[in-house]
Order: C-alpha cells, then sequence, then structure tokens
C-alpha cells in the first residue's frame, strides 16, 4: 500500500501562514528558528536557539547599546544633493526621497551625544535600511561633525558601521570622506581621546577602508562580514578558492584584523569596561 507523506517543512510552512500575524514572527536564516518580536528584542535581535546576530536599524543598535533615554540625536535632517545628477536604473533625486519615505532616515547614519554606563559619548550609527547604508557627503559630514564633537568635550567617540560602502551615486564627492574622516580621526588619535569601532554584519568598501578600521580598539558582532571588495569579486578577480571563513569577524579576529569579536548581549558593558580602561 502506497502512503502519502507530506514534508515537515511544507507542514511548517502551513501552520506559519495560518497562525503567525505579519511582522510578529522572524525566521533564523541560520538555524531555521521562528522567533516572536517580543523574545526576539529581549535577545537584543540576536538567535536564542544559535546565536545569529540579526541586522538591525540605528536606532535599536542605539537603544542597545546607550543607556536609556540618554541619546540625544544632532543633525537628523541633513540630506543629500544631486550634484552629478546621476542616473542609474532611476535617478538619484528620485532614490534619496523613496529612500527617506521608506526608513524614516534622511540619510545612513544618525550620530549625537548620549552615556553608556554613566559615561559620556560621542555616538555614530550607521543604517543598511537606507541606500545600503552606503557612504555618502552627509555621511561623511556627520562623522566628521561627531569627531569635532568628541575633540571638543574630551568624550569618547564610538562608531558602529553597518555599510555596503561608498556612495557611487555621489561620485568622486563619496570617495573624498574616506580622506576626510580619516584624517578628523588622526586629530582625535593626537589629543589621545579614545575611538572605539564596532563593526556589524556588512562592514564593506570605502567604509572598511576608512573609519571602521581606524578605531584605538576594532570591535565586530559573530558572523559579521567585513572586507573591502566581497568574496565573489576576489575569487573572480585572483581565481583561486577562498579559506573557509574568509572576511567573517572570526577569520579577521585570527589574522590580527581584529582586537575583539563580542556577542551584542555583552557589547554594552564591553564597551563600557574598555572606557574605564582607556580614561
Amino acid at each position: 500500500m502506497a502512503w502519502f507523506k507530506r514534508s515537515k517543512e511544507n507542514i511548517e510552512s502551513e501552520t506559519q501562514r495560518r497562525e503567525l500575524p505579519d511582522g510578529q514572527w522572524r525566521k533564523c536564516d541560520q538555524c531555521g528558528e521562528i522567533i516572536h518580536k517580543t523574545e526576539l528584542g529581549q535577545h537584543v535581535y540576536t538567535c536564542p536557539k544559535c546565536g545569529t546576530h540579526f541586522r538591525i536599524g540605528s536606532k535599536e543598535y542605539i537603544n542597545c547599546l546607550l543607556d536609556e533615554g540618554s541619546f540625544k540625536e544632532q543633525d537628523s535632517k541633513m540630506r543629500s544633493a544631486d550634484p552629478l545628477k546621476f542616473t542609474d536604473t532611476k535617478k538619484y533625486r528620485e532614490r534619496i526621497p523613496e529612500a527617506i519615505k521608506k526608513t524614516g532616515l534622511y540619510d545612513a547614519l544618525r550620530w549625537g551625544t548620549g552615556k553608556i554606563e554613566k559615561k559620556n559619548v560621542v555616538v555614530a550609527v550607521m543604517d543598511f535600511s537606507f541606500v545600503g547604508g552606503s557612504m555618502g557627503s552627509v555621511v561623511g559630514e556627520k562623522i566628521s561633525r561627531a569627531i569635532d564633537r568628541a575633540w571638543k568635550t574630551k568624550s569618547p567617540l564610538i562608531i558602529v558601521s553597518s555599510s555596503g560602502g561608498a556612495r557611487m551615486m555621489e561620485g568622486a564627492l563619496s570617495l573624498m570622506q574616506m580622506a576626510k574622516t580619516s584624517a578628523k580621526l588622526a586629530r582625535l588619535a593626537e589629543a589621545r581621546i579614545p575611538y572605539i569601532s564596532i563593526m556589524t554584519d556588512p562592514t564593506t568598501g570605502g567604509v572598511t577602508a576608512s573609519y571602521a578600521m581606524l578605531g584605538d580598539v576594532n570591535i565586530a558582532e559573530p558572523g559579521a562580514l567585513i572586507g573591502f571588495a566581497g568574496p565573489r569579486v576576489i575569487k573572480q578577480t585572483i581565481g583561486k578558492d577562498l579559506p573557509q571563513g574568509f572576511q567573517r569577524a572570526e577569520f579577521l579576529l585570527e589574522h590580527g584584523f581584529l582586537d575583539m569579536v563580542v556577542h551584542r548581549k555583552e557589547m554594552k558593558a564591553t564597551v563600557s569596561r574598555i572606557l574605564s580602561h582607556l580614561s
């Protein structure tokens, strides 16, 4: 006698569609665990089963890192112009308003002042949801202003990176931000003011080639993709297979590019402890 057998995957899919309200649940891409958004928030947006770190926005990361209610944002409505009149699949002057409407942000970075366990800090947090967290002239200017504030107030600087790299719709103006922010950080280093760089998934391109890798302490979240060009591009260029885990945080730590890999649950306490040592 032949028996009809339905796969477990199909049963789960039907159950999810019938019983799980939209926006209330997330599925872990690594282990397949279904997590309610309340539980996900309690675990600082990491999978309670396997520890995979979900990508989160700048607002969520600020809430995870800073003392409650301490963040005071600066330059929140600074937005990009379109000096090159750039057009690819759509006009750049159309792309920016669409991103603003979709994300509620005016560009790919928030910056301001706050406290970490009552320690005053200047913090800048990138947001991948805004044009892939790309670094344009606004991101560069906001980073520069955050550095200037840290220099003037003698406060430690923390930058949380999440980016696909330079915003090529702004051409050379975007690439200039690499030199601009690096020069500002050199001034901060001369004043012996601590700068902690936190890299999340992904941190690539011109951001990696500038301020993300220039911290006094460079920290990454577990499993974060960090590098200049992507693995696929590098493989095509050199014509060789890449090592297992190439450009992931753990591989970079092993090879000396990072100082620490820290779980998001421990990030606030770790940064606070580092600031205590550096001050």
